[in-house]
């Protein structure tokens, strides 16, 4: 339950806030424009730190790396809810970016450091799960606190959770990475470090596979205000309809994830997941091509394409880390930041060339599904016999 708090809080940052700016925008006495960058500064530190995380607790080991990341975090949520101009909340937004990322980088490294086979696809999915409904649940718990408190109580509140978490972790993790097992902190070995993981190229097509698949999706999120206020013709408060279903697909396939990996095998979870996320693909594609009436049409596909998705998600990190046992920490940040950086291009320019309808979305979502399975088919092409079928 730790490592899955921790793989929480960075997502869940996100965009907690975000139904609080109107009141931000009147009291720091700015425009949304300004607190926009808010989100994107916080983007960009925890996509460029991730890269970091787990190089750094490669060399000092995963507890105090994750110790220092709360740390800052908290007392970064604690001057943002101080904060009385928008260019502070700026870089205390992107001190919180920087910090973040530790728990879900070091995460997964722990994870692969404690368990093998299916044990840890089990610890996987819970990590996963929590990472992944995060940014969904994050604005209903921000308009809860709004309503109720203000936009400063926001803060307090991921302070307060960093905090929680910092005790957790301080009394209930143990260092999992022993000293014998640890690399210089120099640069001629983080180069050789990362050169090792990105040269890897069945590391790279595991990671690429994940990244395409959650695409698929996040494709969506990116896309919500237009796919569901100008498509479907909802309103504000509505985007419940999206989120709900998404969130309930994540669920339900991270604890049928838990579940088949005591009996099935790598394949045969792999095959599941797509076949299921190659059904609800194609409902998408038929959905917006007889175009009915009722939102329920549509948002079908996010509960399962999310459902497949999120059984495969954890062999897929698994596997992936596999591929780079001796540099799991490092593993662990570039998939990170393969993941967000690849977000971050589908926010820039996938997003903006496909949402001017329902049927470019869901071709747009196809391609990506389509990516991913070409990503996990060379994966697999890449490993040996015994490794494709445990």
């Amino acid at each position: 339950m730790i490592l899955a708090g921790l793989a929480m809080l960075g997502p869940f940052s996100i965009n907690t806030y975000l139904p609080s700016f109107g009141e931000m925008a009147v009291v720091l006495g700015t425009d949304r424009v300004a607190l926009q960058q808010t989100v994107a500064i916080y983007f960009a530190a925890f996509a460029f730190m991730a890269l970091w995380h787990g190089t750094i607790s490669d060399s000092f080991g995963r507890r105090r790396v994750v110790l220092a990341g709360l740390v800052v975090y908290a007392l970064a949520s604690l001057g943002c809810a101080l904060a009385t101009q928008v260019e502070q909340l700026w870089v205390l937004r992107a001190l919180q970016g920087f910090s973040a990322g530790a728990g879900i980088v070091i995460g997964r490294a722990v994870v692969r450091d404690l368990h093998e086979g299916p044990r840890a696809q089990r610890m996987m999915s819970q990590v996963v799960l929590m990472f992944s409904i995060a940014p969904a649940v994050a604005p209903l718990v921000g308009g809860w606190l709004q309503v109720a408190l203000g936009w400063r109580s926001v803060f307090v509140f991921l302070c307060l959770l960093a905090t929680s978490l910092l005790v957790a972790v301080f009394f209930g993790l143990p260092e999992t990475l022993p000293a014998s097992q640890r690399h210089p902190f120099n640069p001629a070995g983080v180069l050789r470090g990362y050169a090792a993981v990105l040269g890897n190229a069945r590391f790279m097509s595991w990671a690429l596979a994940y990244a395409c698949m959650f695409g698929g999706f996040f494709l969506y999120v990116l896309s919500a205000p237009v796919f569901l206020m100008e498509h479907l013709g909802l309103g504000e408060t509505d985007f419940l309809w999206m989120f709900g279903p998404a969130t309930v697909g994540l669920m339900l396939g991270s604890a049928l994830a838990g579940r088949l990996a005591q009996r099935w095998s790598t394949a045969s979870t792999l095959k599941a997941g797509f076949a299921i996320m190659a059904a609800a693909t194609l409902w998408n594609l038929a959905v917006c091509l007889v175009e009915p009436g009722g939102t329920a049409w549509y948002v079908a596909y996010l509960l399962f394409f999310n459902l497949g998705m999120s059984v495969m998600i954890p062999t897929i990190t698994v596997r992936g880390l596999d591929c780079v046992p001796a540099r799991r920490g490092t593993g662990s940040s570039v998939q990170l930041f393969i993941q967000t950086g690849f977000n971050a291009w589908i926010a820039a320019v996938l997003a903006p060339l496909m949402w001017n309808s329902l049927l470019s979305l869901a071709l747009g979502a196809a391609a990506l599904a389509l990516c991913g399975v070409l990503g996990v088919v060379v994966a697999g092409r890449l490993s040996s016999p015994s490794e494709a079928h445990q």
